[in-house]
């Protein structure tokens, strides 16, 4: 009989430890719902010794900029462009997606300096372009 007892008292003890844990089991599901929209005038995502890595930026209308902030001295005024940036670990970027009202623009970047591709389909003339190691470049055009 005392074996009986025990038991059952073992039953409802654990019963209401369950009860008292459900609610918290709710809690955590509720929190991995999905979160808002994620907005911002830019993103850059870094590696552990803080260089950036990836980058979207949205660049304003107006001269072309370098990177060190001076500006291009050919006068011509480039629209709102949104660009995209893959890094290499040594700074320079391998990826580029860029789009603007004038249209759109890939680069991919070789691991051997010159080496890259272009695919430019801005100002209603589309082309390809290939340049190897050695700066030979090959220009395809429709």
């Amino acid at each position: 009989m005392k074996t009986q007892r025990f038991a059952l008292m073992i039953t409802v003890l654990n019963l209401i430890l369950l009860l008292s844990l459900l609610p918290s089991w709710i809690r955590t599901v509720e929190a991995g719902s999905s979160a808002p929209m994620l907005r911002g005038s830019g993103l850059q995502i870094v590696d552990p010794q803080g260089k950036v890595r990836a980058a979207i930026e949205i660049e304003p209308a107006g001269p072309q900029r370098f990177p060190d902030g001076s500006v291009a001295k050919d006068g011509k005024i480039y629209p709102e462009t949104v660009r995209l940036r893959l890094i290499r670990p040594d700074g320079r970027p391998s990826v580029k997606i860029t789009t603007s009202e004038d249209g759109s623009g890939l680069t991919l970047g070789g691991g051997v300096d010159p080496t890259y591709v272009v695919v430019d389909a801005s100002g209603g003339n589309p082309s390809l372009s290939l340049i190897n190691k050695d700066g030979k470049q090959q220009l395809i055009k429709p």
